[in-house]
């Protein structure tokens, strides 16, 4: 790239180098600003690189031209990105890794930092995330309708905050940037390997158009795309691991621990049991439609308007069929072995009981965004830009039309004498269950109800947002200052939902007294032979090796038909989940004002050509939470497994509104330094900053609608969290030296403050009473050893029942000499600062004419961010810190292109804390993954392509576990998917 020294020609300079930015119409990002419409000479044969190739060799411009760190994917050519998923696409930049769901990409981490930590803008304008969190989840938007994905990683002042890991900016198509009549139509049959119960072969259709009239001043462009996806996730999982809980003194031929006892007598260190194991196979269907529309209007050379719409609709449907054990500790453990871990690899555990389950669930996610942008080039001076969006995001977790809500229900039996836990060999844990028939297969005729539960969980995001920018070029003073850019944004982002559950809505459960309503026929045997089969120890060596299925919306009616207020009592069985009204509300709102400056200079340092990009970005944020919170009464113990909270009637509930603010000041420094005319160093200095996430921010406290011993939790929202606020510093060195071709390595270092830690507090709260270890239950107890039986949860239940401690219905509720239920609460607070560094490496290479190209990126990160497994104290490690590594080769010549990739992450920390893991807090980390996908491509003439795809081809697995490898908490199965299809352009 030539480079000139000559500081009234530079405006021209940065707009013909930066025009590579293809029609980029982010408003807070200078390159984009300098796109400019050129008209084509006559007569002139224009040659566009398209493809493999030209996506590459495009991409690898945009990165050359731009200051600081940014990295893109562009479009192989109008309507066909490299991957359908733009989180797939993704992953294939350097630093980049993501994590999925259902098999698909979905978020993505960058540098290590996980999907919070990153900003997901449309356009320059930031998305609202779904649910709860600020991730936007990316599997919901088609890739058709984008022309480039920017990945910025270092500050720039003029752009939106929030993405401390880095920026992703997706740019949609502009009709005017490409004049004329443009078309896209594909189609393509997905065959996904797992299915079991939808449709072997599903749609998908998707058409894009572009067009521009009156003298190329007006044009209007259309992106439609629907995708549907049948598919089976096969899944074994524990919700949570629980530390120290009471050991029985048991004979030392019942107990192996290599760590042997203390001088009381005492297990040495910690020990860890399951709190259950559970099995599942979940058909899955799954709809996409997106839409995109937009207008452009170019009344006058340097002004264009444009209005655009951008939609999406996403539906997941899902039937679940489930089978598995409960556990609870103490007296009842009979036998186990730990590790020297102090980890459970078998346990012989006596009581609860044994289930299976039949889920339907339907979640819907619909997003919508309206924008109008104003660019102005009022002369060679001045530019401005106004831009308005109003974005919002709304998911219905329960959305089933004839349900409305997302429903189990739980049948099994508590005719066992034990249930054996057993992770000794193979990758799945096994759970067998010695029945009281004398077989560890328990029969139709023996299964009753166990309870039923309905949720509906709706939620929406909404972000209004308004920016100001203006730009002026430096053609009057005789310095090396090019320009200087300023402006203002103001922000309005508003976070808001609720929860509505049933309560455990009970059946006759396991009392004799009431008849069967189940009918034999109703269950269906089957074996396990393919279930998770890819993994050592599934399939037909997985015990136990049967479960039963049965029809969920069967169970639920002849539960209705049969569970009346005159068999049960108050004890109705409904499936509505407002059964006792709103169980949790609440809503955040952010009002964010903005203020920044950025400079651009570019001068020589002896023979070096420098350009410097300074600016300073000032932001001021107030923050509102309202809560709708719920006036506790008592926990009742209503079967021996369920706790049930009891909530006071009559419109008792009170609203909690509570305030923060903050403000931040991040000013950021990009040097950029021609070397030789193939070399390029860059130096970043910056601050980013993330927020805290929204629902931590939802002041009030909550405690668990089902209290079960072990599981007696809250939590309560923190509305002055502090963002996360990171100082960064960058160094890269590029070697350009071939058409798309080159060689890049990078340091960076990231200085994290206020890093965000939950800690827990123990609490009582007047009035709630515990009956767990209450005078009555102690007396269970005694009574239950005084005739030599074991006194297990079903058998204390049992017994307190026959003491006449229970009520009417057959519950037992707590008495005011009860102690008071111990609660552990969990909050959000800032905490320590932490670092992170890391090298970055990529090469890019095209071997000539020959139609070969490779690449290769990876990187290696590490930090004092890393959740120390050995430890019960509360921890506030960073998600998502893992090495990566991306690897694509491809042959394109002559109308055939083959492309072959693979895309690696190491292990990492999902998260901290489990569904029901004890009150440390436990982590989850997931296992190693690496995916293999192929793509071939053939022209069968210069308008009509014929393409394969392939997804997932070497069938990997996704495995997770808790502090260390042996807690297992998940495995998860899909299998391989493919496309065949054919595109049409003209």
């Amino acid at each position: 790239m030539a480079v000139m020294n000559n500081l009234t020609f530079k405006k021209t300079h940065l707009a013909s180098t930066l025009a590579l930015l293809m029609g980029t119409s982010w408003i807070g990002v200078s390159q984009a600003e300098e796109t400019q419409q050129v008209e084509p000479q006559k007569d002139v044969e224009v040659i566009e690189v398209s493809g493999v190739r030209g996506s590459l060799i495009k991409s690898m411009d945009l990165k050359r031209a731009t200051f600081g760190v940014m990295d893109a994917i562009s479009a192989e050519e109008m309507g066909k990105f490299p991957d359908t998923n733009l989180a797939e696409s993704l992953q294939r930049i350097t630093g980049v890794s993501v994590s999925r769901t259902n098999g698909e990409g979905s978020q993505i981490t960058v540098r290590g930092f996980g999907p919070s930590f990153n900003l997901i803008t449309l356009n320059g304008r930031q998305m609202p995330g779904t649910g709860n969190s600020r991730s936007y989840n990316l599997e919901n938007l088609s890739s058709e309708g984008v022309s480039t994905l920017e990945v910025y990683k270092t500050a720039r002042a003029e752009m939106p905050t929030g993405g401390l890991g880095a920026t992703v900016n997706i740019v949609t198509l502009k009709p005017l940037n490409k004049p004329g009549q443009h078309y896209s139509v594909s189609a393509k049959g997905i065959n996904d390997t797992s299915n079991e119960k939808g449709s072997d072969i599903t749609p998908e259709l998707a058409a894009v158009y572009s067009n521009t009239f009156a003298d190329d001043r007006f044009g209007v462009s259309v992106s439609l795309s629907h995708q549907e996806r049948d598919f089976q996730r096969q899944e074994a999982n524990i919700q949570g691991w629980q530390a120290n809980v009471d050991l029985p003194d048991l004979a030392e031929s019942k107990v192996i621990d290599p760590r042997g006892v203390d001088a009381d007598g005492k297990r040495i260190g910690n020990h860890f049991f399951p709190k259950d194991m559970n099995y599942s196979i979940n058909d899955v269907q799954r709809e996409r439609t997106n839409a995109q529309v937009t207008f452009q209007y170019k009344p006058i050379d340097g002004l264009v308007a444009t209005l655009d719409f951008t939609g999406s609709k996403a539906i997941t449907g899902q039937e679940t069929t489930g089978w598995g054990i409960w556990n609870e500790f103490g007296g009842n453990i009979n036998a186990y072995e730990l590790d020297e871990n102090g980890t459970a690899l078998f346990a012989d555990i006596g009581g609860n009981d044994g289930s299976f389950t039949a889920s339907k669930n339907t979640t819907e996610v619909e997003a919508r965004s309206v924008g109008f942008n104003l660019d102005w080039e009022i002369n060679s001076i001045w530019k401005v830009a106004v831009d308005y969006h109003d974005s919002s995001n709304k998911t219905d977790n329960g959305a089933d039309k004839g349900l409305g809500s997302d429903g189990q229900v739980i049948l099994g039996s508590d005719q066992l004498i034990s249930k054996i836990y057993d992770y000794r060999s193979g990758e799945v844990p096994h759970a067998m269950i010695n029945w009281r028939n004398g077989t560890n297969i328990l029969s139709p005729g023996e299964i009753d109800s166990n309870f039923s539960q309905f949720i509906h969980s709706p939620g929406e995001s909404d972000i209004q947002q308004l920016q100001v920018d203006a730009r002026w070029y430096n053609e009057i003073i005789d310095i090396p200052l090019v320009s200087v850019k300023f402006g203002g944004s103001r922000t309005e982002q508003t976070m808001g939902g609720l929860s509505a559950w049933s309560g455990l809505r009970g059946g006759p459960g396991f009392n004799p007294a009431y008849p069967q309503i189940f009918p034999d026929g109703m269950f269906e045997l089957h074996n396990t032979n393919n279930l998770l089969d890819q993994f050592t120890g599934g399939g037909s060596s997985l015990n136990p090796n049967y479960y039963y299925s049965f029809d969920f919306d069967e169970a639920v009616a002849r539960q209705l038909a049969f569970l009346t207020q005159d068999v049960m009592g108050s004890d109705v069985y409904s499936i509505n989940p407002y059964f006792d009204g709103i169980d949790s509300q609440s809503s955040v709102t952010e009002n964010t004002t903005a203020v920044y400056i950025q400079t651009e200079w570019d001068f020589k340092v002896a023979d070096y050509q420098v350009q410097v990009n300074a600016g300073l970005r000032y932001e001021e944020t107030d923050v509102t939470s309202t809560v709708r919170q719920r006036v506790e009464r008592q926990v009742n113990w209503e079967s021996a497994s369920e706790w049930i909270m009891q909530y006071e009637q009559g419109g008792t509930d009170n609203f909690l509104t509570q305030e923060g603010k903050h403000d931040v000041l991040l000013p950021m420094i990009d040097v950029k330094v021609d070397v030789t005319d193939d070399v390029v160093a860059r130096a970043s200095w910056g601050k980013t900053i993330s927020r805290a996430p929204l629902g931590d921010l939802a002041g009030g406290r909550s405690l668990t609608g089902s209290p079960k011993p072990g599981s007696r939790i809250g939590s309560q929202g923190n509305t002055n969290l502090l963002p996360f606020e990171s100082t960064n510093l960058d160094f890269t060195v590029e070697y350009y030296y071939g058409e798309g071709s080159y060689a890049a390595i990078g340091y960076f270092k990231k200085d994290v403050d206020n890093f965000i830690q939950t800690s827990i507090t123990q609490t009582s709260i007047d009035g709630l009473n515990d009956i767990f270890n209450g005078p009555r239950y102690l007396q269970a107890i005694a009574d239950i050893e005084a005739r030599g039986d074991q006194a297990t949860s079903t058998a204390i239940f049992d017994q307190m029942l026959a003491n006449g401690n229970g009520n009417a219905e057959g519950k037992i509720e707590p008495n005011s000499n009860d102690p008071l239920i111990v609660w552990n609460i969990s909050q959000p607070t800032n905490t320590d600062s932490k670092s992170v560094d890391g090298i970055e490496m990529a090469v890019q290479h095209l071997f000539g004419e020959s139609g070969f190209g490779l690449g290769i990126n990876a990187t290696f990160v590490d930090g004092d961010v890393k959740f120390d497994v050995n430890s019960l104290v509360q921890q506030a490690p960073l998600t998502g810190l893992s090495d990566s590594a991306n690897f694509q080769a491809f042959y394109e010549k002559d109308g055939l292109s083959v492309k072959l990739t693979y895309a690696w992450r190491d292990e990492y920390l999902i998260g901290v804390g489990q569904a029901q893991g004890s009150a440390d807090a436990p982590p989850q980390f997931a296992k190693s993954f690496g995916q293999w996908d192929m793509s071939v491509n053939y022209d069968v003439n210069e308008n009509l392509t014929v393409f394969f795809e392939g997804v997932n081809l070497n069938n990997e697995t996704e495995q997770g576990y808790g502090r260390y490898e042996e807690q297992f908490l998940f495995a998860r199965q899909y299998g391989p998917r493919y496309a065949i299809g054919a595109r049409y352009n003209f």
